[in-house]
């Protein structure tokens, strides 16, 4: 099969301006681009007024957890309508793989966060994969199940004896063709390990040339783990990560730069002056960020843990009450966040709680007659400690335009769709958002796509991914930039705009309306 991307103005990933011209891709694999090609083709795309570009890579996915659920399908339809063909997974220390096949622990796999149906080996993940993916994969190897393999959420030092046990998880994913590695260390188990299991496991991934992408322990001023008086948490776990970085030499990918909470926000410029200054002297580091000013997080994200570990009889007498009022109050001043910035995603599926889903905590408590405090520790309660927030102040608009035209970013969603409430406007609307971004604040187009195509297929080696050249694959993403829409304030709205996306030359969006098979890849690294 021959189709003819036709008078289209082409952009084609590696940062170079636009031309207008044409993309004849045959079979998987693009095999001419230029202006005004004189060829034969089975389908023409007439792409007049449109953009033509690689499809869009995320840097930052968890969307390995869902590809053999019944239905699948449902995880990825909101990626591709927009224009992602490719994602990276394995982020923040969860991969359904690194699983040793007589761990007693597989029921942990996923930290809580994600399921893995039959988490297992990297090599049993490989052929369990093949056939059944809508978008390309690219895997990481998480650290947080290797060792949850190992001693599940037990928070004593691993031994030698474990931490070999563990890395002989690691050798298996990575000669079986993982990318690299990733860190969660706000995560459980992640949160245990000691300097030297970290060590170990980075120098692992740096031995097979991979690269590590890594979860700090604060994105925020303050954040536990850290001594109270010292300069910005957010700072400090940047140097951590700097540390494991140089001492084994591994490629380094942050995950997720954000500044949560207004007192973070002048923490930007030393972050990136010290982003700049670790690349001048050699090492290789970078990150990538969201085009949403809010995150997913959970709904005791400002509660400490004393309180959730007190038995339900004793959480509501006075003196506690107290204590714990108090605290919040000095985490959420501490932070520059308020019970307004919290909005409610999900509290459980007792259909009499619906009712508090996208609406902040302030105007839950307002419609409940009840302070603000009082109306987060209630739904706290019924949710058992297990909802979710949408938790705003990420960045403002100004901070996300200053990291867009950053050299060392690049894109991603981090997002996933949830099976009830309200959803993540990342996961239906995160790239086009970049897209419309750029449009309103006059930041390069060429760029913007090279961040979202090029440039994150070179920072993680996916070889053929992300251009428009002869032999690359025939991913690719067509757009109306002038007349992509997002609506930030409906988060599953399906962006306007996006008006075809083949991945490996096979059409999974045309002419806007979805129509995906199963034709994604397994990318392995070589």
């Amino acid at each position: 099969m021959r189709t003819l991307f036709k008078n289209g103005f082409v952009i084609d990933g590696t940062g170079a301006k636009r031309f207008k011209g044409d993309v004849l891709v045959e079979g998987e694999r693009i095999v001419s681009v230029g202006a005004e090609l004189e060829v034969d083709a089975d389908v023409t795309v007439d792409c007049t007024g449109l953009t033509v570009a690689p499809g869009f890579i995320d840097a930052h996915s968890h969307n390995d957890f869902f590809y053999d659920y019944e239905d699948a399908e449902k995880y990825y339809e909101p990626f591709l309508r927009q224009g992602i063909t490719t994602q990276v997974t394995g982020n923040c220390g969860f991969s359904p793989f690194g699983v040793a096949a007589d761990s007693k622990y597989k029921d942990k796999v996923g930290g809580g966060l994600f399921h893995a149906v039959r988490p297992g080996s990297f090599a049993e993940f490989v052929e369990r994969a093949q056939g059944k993916l809508f978008v390309n994969m690219a895997p990481l190897v998480g650290h947080g199940t290797t060792r949850i393999s190992v001693s599940g959420y037990d928070p004593t030092p691993l031994t030698e004896a474990q931490i070999a046990e563990e890395m002989r998880l690691v050798d298996e994913a990575m000669q079986g063709g993982a990318f690299g590695g990733s860190f969660g260390f706000m995560y459980e188990p992640g949160i245990y390990s000691k300097r030297e299991e970290l060590i170990a496991f980075a120098k692992r991934i740096a031995a097979y040339d991979g690269i590590l992408t890594v979860h700090p322990r604060a994105c925020s001023k303050v954040a536990l783990g850290y001594p109270l008086l010292s300069k910005p948490h957010i700072e400090l776990a940047l140097d951590e990560v700097a540390d494991i970085m140089k001492e084994s030499g591994v490629r380094t990918e942050y995950s997720h730069l954000i500044f949560v909470g207004k007192t973070s926000w002048k923490s930007v410029e030393p972050m990136l002056a010290k982003f700049r200054k670790l690349n001048d002297e050699g090492y290789s580091i970078a990150y990538d960020n969201y085009s949403f000013t809010y995150g997913a997080s959970v709904i005791t994200v400002v509660l400490p843990p004393w309180y959730m570990a007190l038995p339900e009889g004793e959480r509501k007498k006075p003196f506690n009450m107290f204590k714990l009022k108090l605290m919040t109050n000095i985490t959420k001043l501490a932070l520059g966040l308020d019970f307004c910035d919290f909005t409610v995603a999900y509290i459980s599926d007792d259909p009499a709680h619906k009712k508090y889903e996208g609406k902040t905590v302030s105007e839950c408590a307002k419609e409940e007659g009840l302070s603000d405090f009082d109306m987060y520790i209630k739904l706290v309660d019924l949710s058992r400690g297990q909802g979710r927030l949408y938790l705003g102040k990420y960045y403002n608009d100004e901070i996300i335009d200053r990291l867009m035209t950053d050299d060392l970013s690049v894109f991603m969603t981090d997002a996933w769709v949830e099976a009830a409430g309200t959803q993540n406007g990342a996961a239906y609307q995160g790239f086009p958002y970049f897209l419309v971004r750029a449009r309103e604040h006059n930041i390069s187009l060429e760029s913007v796509i090279h961040k979202m195509t090029g440039k994150t297929a070179e920072r993680f080696r996916l070889k053929d991914r992300g251009v428009l050249r002869e032999g690359a694959y025939a991913d690719i993403t067509v757009f109306d930039y002038d007349g992509v829409k997002v609506d930030p304030a409906v988060p599953d709205f399906t962006p306007v705009g996006i008006k075809h996306v083949y991945v490996n030359g096979v059409p999974a969006v045309r002419d806007g309306e979805y129509a995906a098979k199963r034709v994604g890849k397994l990318l392995l690294r070589k």
